[in-house]
Protein backbone atom coordinates (compact mmCIF):
# COMPACT_ATOMS: atom_id res chain seq x y z
CA UNK A 1 0.00 0.00 0.00
CA UNK A 2 1.25 3.53 -0.85
CA UNK A 3 2.27 5.59 2.24
CA UNK A 4 3.13 9.29 2.18
CA UNK A 5 6.66 10.46 2.93
CA UNK A 6 5.31 12.24 6.03
CA UNK A 7 3.80 9.12 7.50
CA UNK A 8 6.94 7.06 6.76
CA UNK A 9 9.25 9.51 8.54
CA UNK A 10 7.02 10.42 11.50
CA UNK A 11 8.12 7.61 13.90
CA UNK A 12 11.79 8.43 13.30
CA UNK A 13 11.18 12.11 13.94
CA UNK A 14 9.43 11.32 17.22
CA UNK A 15 12.29 9.08 18.31
CA UNK A 16 14.73 11.89 17.53
CA UNK A 17 12.72 14.42 19.55
CA UNK A 18 12.58 12.08 22.55
CA UNK A 19 16.37 11.40 22.24
CA UNK A 20 17.16 15.11 22.03
CA UNK A 21 14.85 15.80 24.94
CA UNK A 22 16.51 13.21 27.14
CA UNK A 23 20.09 14.15 26.23
CA UNK A 24 19.53 17.87 26.27
CA UNK A 25 17.35 18.03 29.34
CA UNK A 26 14.19 18.98 27.46
CA UNK A 27 11.22 18.74 29.88
CA UNK A 28 8.87 16.38 28.11
CA UNK A 29 5.60 15.32 29.87
CA UNK A 30 6.51 11.71 30.82
CA UNK A 31 3.82 10.00 32.96
CA UNK A 32 5.29 7.97 35.84
CA UNK A 33 3.33 4.93 37.10
CA UNK A 34 1.95 5.51 40.61
CA UNK A 35 2.28 2.70 43.20
CA UNK A 36 -1.02 1.01 44.00
CA UNK A 37 -2.60 1.92 47.36
CA UNK A 38 -4.59 -0.45 49.59
CA UNK A 39 -6.58 -0.28 52.81
CA UNK A 40 -4.34 -2.80 54.60
CA UNK A 41 -1.06 -4.29 53.46
CA UNK A 42 0.42 -7.24 55.36
CA UNK A 43 4.08 -7.41 54.45
CA UNK A 44 6.54 -10.28 54.35
CA UNK A 45 4.50 -12.86 56.27
CA UNK A 46 4.88 -16.62 56.22
CA UNK A 47 1.71 -17.26 54.27
CA UNK A 48 -0.37 -20.36 54.98
CA UNK A 49 -3.09 -20.02 52.36
CA UNK A 50 -5.48 -22.47 54.05
CA UNK A 51 -5.25 -25.25 51.47
CA UNK A 52 -2.62 -27.30 53.29
CA UNK A 53 0.25 -25.96 51.21
CA UNK A 54 3.54 -25.21 53.00
CA UNK A 55 4.07 -21.58 53.96
CA UNK A 56 5.85 -19.15 51.63
CA UNK A 57 6.85 -15.51 52.01
CA UNK A 58 4.29 -13.12 50.59
CA UNK A 59 2.52 -9.80 51.01
CA UNK A 60 -1.27 -9.65 51.27
CA UNK A 61 -3.17 -6.56 50.12
CA UNK A 62 -6.73 -5.75 51.18
CA UNK A 63 -9.18 -3.27 49.76
CA UNK A 64 -12.95 -2.84 50.34
CA UNK A 65 -13.18 -5.93 52.52
CA UNK A 66 -11.52 -8.36 50.13
CA UNK A 67 -8.06 -9.65 49.38
CA UNK A 68 -7.01 -8.06 46.10
CA UNK A 69 -3.40 -9.13 45.71
CA UNK A 70 -1.04 -11.78 47.09
CA UNK A 71 2.67 -12.00 46.34
CA UNK A 72 5.62 -9.64 46.21
CA UNK A 73 4.02 -6.18 46.25
CA UNK A 74 7.08 -3.95 46.34
CA UNK A 75 6.31 -0.27 46.10
CA UNK A 76 2.68 -0.71 47.16
CA UNK A 77 1.33 1.55 49.90
CA UNK A 78 -1.61 1.28 52.26
CA UNK A 79 -3.50 3.16 54.90
CA UNK A 80 -2.24 0.56 57.38
CA UNK A 81 0.90 -1.49 56.76
CA UNK A 82 1.39 -4.53 59.02
CA UNK A 83 4.92 -5.88 59.32
CA UNK A 84 4.47 -9.66 59.55
CA UNK A 85 8.15 -10.63 59.28
CA UNK A 86 8.72 -13.86 61.18
CA UNK A 87 4.96 -14.29 61.72
CA UNK A 88 2.44 -16.60 60.08
CA UNK A 89 -0.45 -15.23 58.03
CA UNK A 90 -3.55 -17.41 57.58
CA UNK A 91 -7.25 -17.18 56.83
CA UNK A 92 -9.47 -16.43 59.82
CA UNK A 93 -10.41 -19.62 61.65
CA UNK A 94 -13.91 -21.11 61.27
CA UNK A 95 -15.54 -22.85 64.23
CA UNK A 96 -18.14 -25.24 62.78
CA UNK A 97 -19.64 -26.18 66.16
CA UNK A 98 -20.14 -23.23 68.48
CA UNK A 99 -22.51 -22.54 71.35
CA UNK A 100 -21.62 -18.83 71.30
CA UNK A 101 -24.96 -17.55 69.99
CA UNK A 102 -26.36 -16.74 73.42
CA UNK A 103 -23.26 -14.80 74.38
CA UNK A 104 -23.09 -12.96 71.07
CA UNK A 105 -26.62 -11.67 71.64
CA UNK A 106 -25.46 -9.99 74.89
CA UNK A 107 -24.11 -6.45 74.37
CA UNK A 108 -21.15 -6.97 76.70
CA UNK A 109 -20.04 -10.13 74.83
CA UNK A 110 -21.07 -9.33 71.26
CA UNK A 111 -17.56 -8.14 70.41
CA UNK A 112 -16.49 -11.81 70.77
CA UNK A 113 -13.03 -11.03 72.10
CA UNK A 114 -12.67 -14.55 73.56
CA UNK A 115 -13.23 -15.98 70.09
CA UNK A 116 -11.08 -13.48 68.22
CA UNK A 117 -8.20 -14.09 70.62
CA UNK A 118 -8.15 -17.65 69.28
CA UNK A 119 -8.12 -16.43 65.68
CA UNK A 120 -11.78 -17.34 65.12
CA UNK A 121 -13.56 -14.99 62.72
CA UNK A 122 -16.63 -17.15 61.86
CA UNK A 123 -18.79 -19.43 64.00
CA UNK A 124 -21.55 -21.89 63.07
CA UNK A 125 -24.23 -21.86 65.77
CA UNK A 126 -27.30 -23.86 66.86
CA UNK A 127 -25.44 -27.21 66.99
CA UNK A 128 -26.61 -30.49 68.59
CA UNK A 129 -30.18 -29.68 67.56
CA UNK A 130 -30.32 -26.74 70.01
CA UNK A 131 -31.21 -23.08 69.53
CA UNK A 132 -34.30 -21.23 68.27
CA UNK A 133 -36.29 -22.33 65.24
CA UNK A 134 -37.23 -18.75 64.32
CA UNK A 135 -34.03 -17.84 62.52
CA UNK A 136 -35.36 -14.47 61.34
CA UNK A 137 -35.76 -13.44 64.98
CA UNK A 138 -32.39 -14.92 65.92
CA UNK A 139 -30.71 -13.02 63.11
CA UNK A 140 -32.21 -9.77 64.40
CA UNK A 141 -31.17 -10.51 68.00
CA UNK A 142 -27.61 -11.33 66.99
CA UNK A 143 -27.33 -8.19 64.87
CA UNK A 144 -28.78 -5.81 67.45
CA UNK A 145 -25.52 -4.91 69.22
CA UNK A 146 -23.13 -5.61 66.37
CA UNK A 147 -20.95 -8.70 66.01
CA UNK A 148 -17.25 -9.16 66.45
CA UNK A 149 -17.31 -12.33 64.31
CA UNK A 150 -19.37 -13.71 61.46
CA UNK A 151 -22.20 -16.11 62.32
CA UNK A 152 -23.75 -18.92 60.28
CA UNK A 153 -27.05 -20.42 61.48
CA UNK A 154 -28.36 -23.98 61.52
CA UNK A 155 -31.95 -25.19 61.91
CA UNK A 156 -32.06 -27.10 65.25
CA UNK A 157 -33.92 -30.43 65.26
CA UNK A 158 -34.19 -30.89 69.03
CA UNK A 159 -36.01 -27.60 69.44
CA UNK A 160 -38.08 -28.27 66.34
CA UNK A 161 -39.25 -31.67 67.53
CA UNK A 162 -40.00 -30.33 70.98
CA UNK A 163 -42.18 -27.58 69.54
CA UNK A 164 -44.06 -29.79 67.08
CA UNK A 165 -44.11 -33.30 68.58
CA UNK A 166 -43.33 -32.58 72.22
CA UNK A 167 -41.13 -34.51 74.64
CA UNK A 168 -42.83 -37.89 74.20
CA UNK A 169 -41.07 -41.02 72.95
CA UNK A 170 -43.15 -41.56 69.82
CA UNK A 171 -43.04 -41.14 66.07
CA UNK A 172 -44.15 -37.90 64.49
CA UNK A 173 -47.49 -38.11 62.71
CA UNK A 174 -47.65 -37.30 58.98
CA UNK A 175 -49.15 -33.91 59.82
CA UNK A 176 -46.36 -33.23 62.32
CA UNK A 177 -43.74 -34.23 59.76
CA UNK A 178 -45.25 -31.75 57.32
CA UNK A 179 -45.08 -29.03 59.96
CA UNK A 180 -41.44 -29.82 60.75
CA UNK A 181 -40.56 -29.80 57.06
CA UNK A 182 -42.20 -26.40 56.72
CA UNK A 183 -40.12 -25.01 59.61
CA UNK A 184 -36.93 -26.44 58.11
CA UNK A 185 -37.80 -24.89 54.77
CA UNK A 186 -38.48 -21.52 56.42
CA UNK A 187 -35.11 -21.72 58.16
CA UNK A 188 -33.32 -22.49 54.94
CA UNK A 189 -35.15 -19.64 53.22
CA UNK A 190 -33.90 -17.42 56.06
CA UNK A 191 -30.31 -18.25 55.14
CA UNK A 192 -29.53 -21.32 57.27
CA UNK A 193 -26.59 -23.48 56.24
CA UNK A 194 -28.21 -26.76 57.19
CA UNK A 195 -29.90 -28.88 59.84
CA UNK A 196 -28.37 -29.88 63.17
CA UNK A 197 -29.61 -32.80 65.22
CA UNK A 198 -28.77 -34.31 68.58
CA UNK A 199 -30.23 -37.81 68.93
CA UNK A 200 -27.96 -38.19 71.97
CA UNK A 201 -30.42 -35.84 73.71
CA UNK A 202 -34.17 -35.89 74.29
CA UNK A 203 -36.44 -35.30 72.44
CA UNK A 204 -34.28 -35.84 69.34
CA UNK A 205 -33.37 -39.25 70.78
CA UNK A 206 -37.00 -40.30 70.35
CA UNK A 207 -36.86 -39.77 66.58
CA UNK A 208 -36.14 -42.64 64.23
CA UNK A 209 -33.61 -42.44 61.43
CA UNK A 210 -36.36 -41.96 58.83
CA UNK A 211 -37.36 -38.67 60.45
CA UNK A 212 -33.86 -37.28 60.03
CA UNK A 213 -33.74 -38.50 56.43
CA UNK A 214 -37.00 -36.79 55.48
CA UNK A 215 -36.00 -33.47 57.05
CA UNK A 216 -32.51 -33.68 55.57
CA UNK A 217 -34.06 -34.07 52.10
CA UNK A 218 -35.53 -30.57 52.50
CA UNK A 219 -32.08 -29.24 53.39
CA UNK A 220 -30.59 -31.02 50.38
CA UNK A 221 -32.82 -28.99 48.06
CA UNK A 222 -30.87 -25.92 49.18
CA UNK A 223 -27.43 -27.52 49.10
CA UNK A 224 -27.17 -27.44 52.89
CA UNK A 225 -25.51 -29.86 55.34
CA UNK A 226 -26.67 -32.26 58.04
CA UNK A 227 -24.58 -32.17 61.21
CA UNK A 228 -25.32 -34.38 64.19
CA UNK A 229 -24.36 -35.06 67.76
CA UNK A 230 -24.75 -38.74 66.97
CA UNK A 231 -26.85 -41.09 69.06
CA UNK A 232 -23.94 -42.61 70.98
CA UNK A 233 -20.22 -41.84 71.36
CA UNK A 234 -19.29 -44.82 73.50
CA UNK A 235 -19.93 -48.55 73.04
CA UNK A 236 -22.50 -48.01 70.27
CA UNK A 237 -20.35 -45.52 68.39
CA UNK A 238 -20.22 -47.55 65.16
CA UNK A 239 -24.00 -47.91 64.96
CA UNK A 240 -24.37 -44.18 65.58
CA UNK A 241 -21.90 -43.34 62.81
CA UNK A 242 -23.78 -45.72 60.51
CA UNK A 243 -27.00 -43.82 61.19
CA UNK A 244 -25.47 -40.52 60.15
CA UNK A 245 -24.04 -42.12 57.02
CA UNK A 246 -27.51 -43.47 56.18
CA UNK A 247 -29.07 -40.02 56.53
CA UNK A 248 -26.45 -38.41 54.31
CA UNK A 249 -26.61 -41.18 51.72
CA UNK A 250 -30.40 -41.32 51.44
CA UNK A 251 -30.91 -37.54 51.57
CA UNK A 252 -27.98 -36.96 49.20
CA UNK A 253 -26.21 -34.22 51.16
CA UNK A 254 -23.10 -33.66 53.27
CA UNK A 255 -23.20 -35.38 56.67
CA UNK A 256 -21.01 -34.29 59.58
CA UNK A 257 -20.25 -36.30 62.72
CA UNK A 258 -19.88 -33.41 65.09
CA UNK A 259 -17.23 -33.41 67.87
CA UNK A 260 -16.26 -36.94 66.90
CA UNK A 261 -14.87 -39.02 69.77
CA UNK A 262 -14.50 -42.52 71.14
CA UNK A 263 -15.36 -42.09 74.81
CA UNK A 264 -14.98 -44.47 77.73
CA UNK A 265 -15.58 -47.43 77.71
CA UNK A 266 -15.07 -47.38 73.90
CA UNK A 267 -11.37 -46.47 73.90
CA UNK A 268 -9.81 -47.64 70.64
CA UNK A 269 -12.95 -47.46 68.49
CA UNK A 270 -11.60 -44.43 66.63
CA UNK A 271 -10.00 -46.73 64.04
CA UNK A 272 -13.18 -48.70 63.35
CA UNK A 273 -15.28 -45.51 63.18
CA UNK A 274 -12.79 -43.93 60.80
CA UNK A 275 -12.81 -46.99 58.54
CA UNK A 276 -16.63 -46.81 58.46
CA UNK A 277 -16.52 -43.17 57.35
CA UNK A 278 -13.81 -43.79 54.79
CA UNK A 279 -15.73 -46.74 53.35
CA UNK A 280 -18.75 -44.48 52.89
CA UNK A 281 -16.59 -41.81 51.28
CA UNK A 282 -15.10 -44.42 48.93
CA UNK A 283 -18.57 -45.13 47.57
CA UNK A 284 -19.35 -41.44 47.12
CA UNK A 285 -21.09 -40.41 50.35
CA UNK A 286 -19.98 -36.98 51.55
CA UNK A 287 -19.11 -37.61 55.19
CA UNK A 288 -16.96 -35.31 57.30
CA UNK A 289 -16.40 -34.77 61.02
CA UNK A 290 -15.26 -32.07 63.40
CA UNK A 291 -13.31 -32.39 66.63
CA UNK A 292 -12.11 -30.37 69.63
CA UNK A 293 -8.60 -31.08 70.98
CA UNK A 294 -9.42 -31.94 74.60
CA UNK A 295 -9.68 -35.13 76.62
CA UNK A 296 -12.86 -33.99 78.38
CA UNK A 297 -16.43 -33.43 77.21
CA UNK A 298 -19.09 -31.23 78.76
CA UNK A 299 -22.87 -31.42 79.00
CA UNK A 300 -25.65 -31.52 81.56
CA UNK A 301 -25.69 -34.05 84.39
CA UNK A 302 -29.10 -35.42 83.41
CA UNK A 303 -28.15 -35.88 79.75
CA UNK A 304 -25.00 -37.85 80.51
CA UNK A 305 -26.02 -39.91 83.53
CA UNK A 306 -29.75 -40.63 83.39
CA UNK A 307 -31.45 -43.01 80.93
CA UNK A 308 -33.89 -41.43 78.48
CA UNK A 309 -36.98 -42.91 80.13
CA UNK A 310 -36.32 -40.65 83.12
CA UNK A 311 -36.39 -37.43 81.09
CA UNK A 312 -39.18 -38.42 78.69
CA UNK A 313 -42.09 -35.98 78.73
CA UNK A 314 -40.06 -33.00 79.88
CA UNK A 315 -38.88 -31.62 83.18
CA UNK A 316 -42.20 -31.68 85.07
CA UNK A 317 -42.71 -35.38 84.41
CA UNK A 318 -39.07 -36.05 85.33
CA UNK A 319 -39.57 -34.23 88.65
CA UNK A 320 -42.67 -36.29 89.34
CA UNK A 321 -40.62 -39.46 88.89
CA UNK A 322 -37.89 -38.12 91.18
CA UNK A 323 -40.48 -37.41 93.89
CA UNK A 324 -41.99 -40.87 93.73
CA UNK A 325 -40.09 -43.06 96.26
CA UNK A 326 -40.38 -46.27 94.22
CA UNK A 327 -39.33 -44.60 90.98
CA UNK A 328 -36.58 -42.62 92.72
CA UNK A 329 -34.93 -45.85 93.84
CA UNK A 330 -34.83 -47.06 90.22
CA UNK A 331 -33.48 -43.71 89.04
CA UNK A 332 -30.68 -43.75 91.63
CA UNK A 333 -29.75 -47.27 90.60
CA UNK A 334 -29.58 -46.10 86.98
CA UNK A 335 -27.61 -43.00 88.01
CA UNK A 336 -25.04 -45.14 89.83
CA UNK A 337 -24.62 -47.21 86.68
CA UNK A 338 -24.32 -44.05 84.60
CA UNK A 339 -21.58 -42.65 86.83
CA UNK A 340 -19.68 -45.94 86.66
CA UNK A 341 -20.02 -46.00 82.86
CA UNK A 342 -18.36 -42.55 82.73
CA UNK A 343 -15.34 -43.78 84.68
CA UNK A 344 -16.46 -42.90 88.18
CA UNK A 345 -17.38 -39.83 90.21
CA UNK A 346 -13.80 -38.55 90.25
CA UNK A 347 -13.89 -38.13 86.44
CA UNK A 348 -16.80 -35.67 86.59
CA UNK A 349 -16.21 -32.00 87.48
CA UNK A 350 -18.95 -29.44 88.05
CA UNK A 351 -18.63 -26.48 85.68
CA UNK A 352 -21.85 -24.51 86.20
CA UNK A 353 -24.33 -24.93 89.06
CA UNK A 354 -26.26 -21.68 89.20
CA UNK A 355 -28.16 -22.61 92.35
CA UNK A 356 -25.02 -23.74 94.23
CA UNK A 357 -21.81 -22.16 92.88
CA UNK A 358 -19.88 -23.51 95.86
CA UNK A 359 -19.46 -26.88 94.16
CA UNK A 360 -18.27 -25.47 90.83
CA UNK A 361 -14.80 -26.88 90.19
CA UNK A 362 -15.38 -29.86 92.50
CA UNK A 363 -15.62 -33.39 91.18
CA UNK A 364 -18.77 -35.39 91.86
CA UNK A 365 -16.71 -37.49 94.27
CA UNK A 366 -15.68 -34.35 96.18
CA UNK A 367 -19.27 -33.03 96.21
CA UNK A 368 -20.48 -36.39 97.54
CA UNK A 369 -17.91 -36.22 100.33
CA UNK A 370 -18.87 -32.61 101.08
CA UNK A 371 -22.56 -33.54 101.40
CA UNK A 372 -21.92 -36.88 103.08
CA UNK A 373 -24.05 -38.77 100.53
CA UNK A 374 -23.45 -41.39 97.85
CA UNK A 375 -22.74 -39.98 94.40
CA UNK A 376 -26.03 -41.21 92.91
CA UNK A 377 -27.98 -39.46 95.66
CA UNK A 378 -26.12 -36.20 95.00
CA UNK A 379 -26.95 -36.65 91.31
CA UNK A 380 -30.70 -36.90 91.85
CA UNK A 381 -30.74 -34.17 94.51
CA UNK A 382 -28.99 -31.72 92.20
CA UNK A 383 -31.05 -32.58 89.13
CA UNK A 384 -34.21 -31.99 91.15
CA UNK A 385 -32.94 -28.50 91.99
CA UNK A 386 -31.84 -27.49 88.50
CA UNK A 387 -29.65 -28.42 85.55
CA UNK A 388 -26.00 -28.75 86.62
CA UNK A 389 -23.39 -28.71 83.87
CA UNK A 390 -20.26 -30.85 84.20
CA UNK A 391 -16.96 -31.61 82.49
CA UNK A 392 -16.29 -35.33 81.97
CA UNK A 393 -12.77 -36.72 81.53
CA UNK A 394 -13.69 -39.62 79.28
CA UNK A 395 -11.37 -39.60 76.23
CA UNK A 396 -8.03 -41.14 75.36
CA UNK A 397 -5.16 -39.27 73.69
CA UNK A 398 -4.57 -42.05 71.14
CA UNK A 399 -8.14 -41.75 69.86
CA UNK A 400 -7.90 -37.95 69.77
CA UNK A 401 -4.75 -38.16 67.66
CA UNK A 402 -6.16 -40.87 65.39
CA UNK A 403 -9.18 -38.78 64.46
CA UNK A 404 -7.12 -35.60 64.17
CA UNK A 405 -4.90 -37.10 61.46
CA UNK A 406 -7.86 -37.80 59.15
CA UNK A 407 -8.09 -35.37 56.21
CA UNK A 408 -11.87 -35.15 56.56
CA UNK A 409 -11.79 -33.88 60.19
CA UNK A 410 -12.34 -30.16 60.81
CA UNK A 411 -11.57 -28.23 64.00
CA UNK A 412 -14.41 -27.12 66.26
CA UNK A 413 -14.76 -25.94 69.83
CA UNK A 414 -18.21 -27.04 71.07
CA UNK A 415 -17.61 -24.07 73.36
CA UNK A 416 -19.73 -21.19 74.50
CA UNK A 417 -19.11 -17.48 74.95
CA UNK A 418 -19.28 -16.98 78.69
CA UNK A 419 -18.64 -13.84 80.72
CA UNK A 420 -15.70 -13.98 83.13
CA UNK A 421 -16.81 -15.18 86.55
CA UNK A 422 -19.79 -17.18 85.29
CA UNK A 423 -19.01 -20.69 86.49
CA UNK A 424 -16.07 -22.79 85.38
CA UNK A 425 -17.03 -23.77 81.84
CA UNK A 426 -15.03 -26.15 79.70
CA UNK A 427 -11.83 -24.31 78.63
CA UNK A 428 -12.53 -25.13 74.96
CA UNK A 429 -14.60 -21.94 74.75
CA UNK A 430 -11.43 -19.88 75.19
CA UNK A 431 -8.66 -22.17 74.02
CA UNK A 432 -9.51 -24.65 71.26
CA UNK A 433 -7.69 -23.31 68.22
CA UNK A 434 -4.42 -22.18 69.86
CA UNK A 435 -4.39 -25.43 71.87
CA UNK A 436 -4.50 -27.53 68.71
CA UNK A 437 -1.54 -25.63 67.29
CA UNK A 438 0.50 -25.49 70.51
CA UNK A 439 -0.18 -28.98 71.87
CA UNK A 440 -0.79 -31.15 68.82
CA UNK A 441 1.39 -29.39 66.22
CA UNK A 442 4.33 -28.04 68.21
CA UNK A 443 4.54 -30.31 71.25
CA UNK A 444 3.17 -33.69 70.19
CA UNK A 445 3.68 -33.39 66.41
CA UNK A 446 0.45 -35.26 65.70
CA UNK A 447 -0.07 -33.14 62.57
CA UNK A 448 1.92 -30.39 60.88
CA UNK A 449 1.01 -26.70 60.86
CA UNK A 450 -0.37 -26.49 57.28
CA UNK A 451 -2.67 -29.45 58.02
CA UNK A 452 -3.92 -27.86 61.23
CA UNK A 453 -4.61 -24.56 59.49
CA UNK A 454 -6.45 -26.35 56.67
CA UNK A 455 -8.68 -28.06 59.26
CA UNK A 456 -9.59 -24.62 60.63
CA UNK A 457 -10.02 -22.74 57.35
CA UNK A 458 -10.49 -24.05 53.81
CA UNK A 459 -11.89 -27.44 54.85
CA UNK A 460 -14.75 -26.06 57.00
CA UNK A 461 -15.38 -23.29 54.46
CA UNK A 462 -15.75 -25.88 51.71
CA UNK A 463 -17.89 -28.28 53.75
CA UNK A 464 -20.21 -25.57 55.11
CA UNK A 465 -20.48 -23.67 51.79
CA UNK A 466 -18.97 -20.54 53.32
CA UNK A 467 -18.29 -18.91 49.99
CA UNK A 468 -15.05 -16.92 49.54
CA UNK A 469 -13.80 -17.67 53.06
CA UNK A 470 -11.18 -19.97 54.48
CA UNK A 471 -8.50 -19.18 51.89
CA UNK A 472 -6.06 -16.39 51.14
CA UNK A 473 -6.34 -15.59 47.45
CA UNK A 474 -7.36 -12.57 45.38
CA UNK A 475 -11.12 -12.13 45.54
CA UNK A 476 -11.62 -13.86 48.89
CA UNK A 477 -13.20 -12.02 51.82
CA UNK A 478 -10.42 -10.59 53.97
CA UNK A 479 -10.86 -12.56 57.19
CA UNK A 480 -7.16 -12.85 58.03
CA UNK A 481 -5.04 -13.63 61.10
CA UNK A 482 -1.38 -12.96 61.83
CA UNK A 483 0.12 -14.98 64.68
CA UNK A 484 3.40 -15.72 66.41
CA UNK A 485 3.98 -19.48 66.40
CA UNK A 486 6.40 -19.19 69.32
CA UNK A 487 3.75 -17.51 71.48
CA UNK A 488 0.50 -19.11 70.42
CA UNK A 489 -1.08 -21.13 73.22
CA UNK A 490 -4.25 -21.67 75.21
CA UNK A 491 -4.20 -20.31 78.75
CA UNK A 492 -7.65 -21.51 79.81
CA UNK A 493 -7.65 -24.50 82.17
CA UNK A 494 -10.38 -26.64 83.67
CA UNK A 495 -10.15 -24.79 86.98
CA UNK A 496 -9.38 -21.36 85.50
CA UNK A 497 -11.18 -21.35 82.14
CA UNK A 498 -11.77 -17.62 81.63
CA UNK A 499 -8.25 -16.73 80.43
CA UNK A 500 -7.82 -15.47 76.88
CA UNK A 501 -5.59 -17.32 74.44
CA UNK A 502 -2.25 -15.79 73.41
CA UNK A 503 -0.27 -15.43 70.21
CA UNK A 504 -2.63 -13.62 67.83
CA UNK A 505 -1.13 -10.28 66.80
CA UNK A 506 -3.36 -8.93 64.01
CA UNK A 507 -6.87 -9.97 62.99
CA UNK A 508 -8.94 -8.69 60.09
CA UNK A 509 -12.66 -9.32 59.84
CA UNK A 510 -14.02 -8.41 56.41
CA UNK A 511 -10.89 -6.36 55.80
CA UNK A 512 -11.14 -4.28 58.98
CA UNK A 513 -8.75 -4.47 61.90
CA UNK A 514 -10.26 -6.06 65.00
CA UNK A 515 -6.80 -6.60 66.51
CA UNK A 516 -3.99 -4.36 65.29
CA UNK A 517 -0.47 -5.47 66.25
CA UNK A 518 -1.66 -6.64 69.65
CA UNK A 519 -4.08 -3.76 70.29
CA UNK A 520 -7.84 -4.31 70.30
CA UNK A 521 -9.74 -1.80 68.19
CA UNK A 522 -13.20 -2.46 69.71
CA UNK A 523 -14.66 -2.61 66.21
CA UNK A 524 -17.47 -5.05 65.44
CA UNK A 525 -17.08 -6.06 61.82
CA UNK A 526 -18.89 -9.42 61.68
CA UNK A 527 -22.34 -10.20 60.32
CA UNK A 528 -24.94 -12.95 60.23
CA UNK A 529 -24.23 -14.81 57.01
CA UNK A 530 -26.67 -16.42 54.59
CA UNK A 531 -25.98 -19.50 52.52
CA UNK A 532 -26.24 -19.00 48.80
CA UNK A 533 -28.73 -21.51 47.45
CA UNK A 534 -27.04 -24.05 45.17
Amino acid sequence: MFRSTESRWLPSVLRLVVWVGVVGGLALPVRAQQPERFDVLIRNGRLLDGTGNPWYLADVAVRDGRIVAVGSLRGATATRVVDAAGRYVAPGFIDVHSHAAGGLARPELSGARQLLAQGVTTVVVNPDGGGPTDLVMQRAELSRHGLGVNVALLVPHNTLRGEVVGQDARDATPAEMDRMKAVVRAGMDAGAFGLSSGPYYAPSSFAKTEEFVELAKVVAEYGGVYTSHIRDERDRLIEAVDELIQVAEEAKLIGIVTHIKSAIPAFGLSEAASRRIESARDRGVQIFADQYPYEATSTSLAANVLPRWVVEGGRERMLARLRNPDTLARIREAAAAGVARLGGADKMQFSRVAFDPSIEGLTLAQAATKHGKPAEVVVTDLIERGSPQLVYFVMDEDDIANFMRRPWVMTSSDGGLVAPGEGRPHPRGNGTFPRKIHRYVKERRVIDLPTAIRSMTSLPATVMHLTDRGVIRPGAIADVVVFDLDRIRDRATYLDPHQLAEGMETILVAGKLALDSGRWTDGKFGEVLSMTRR
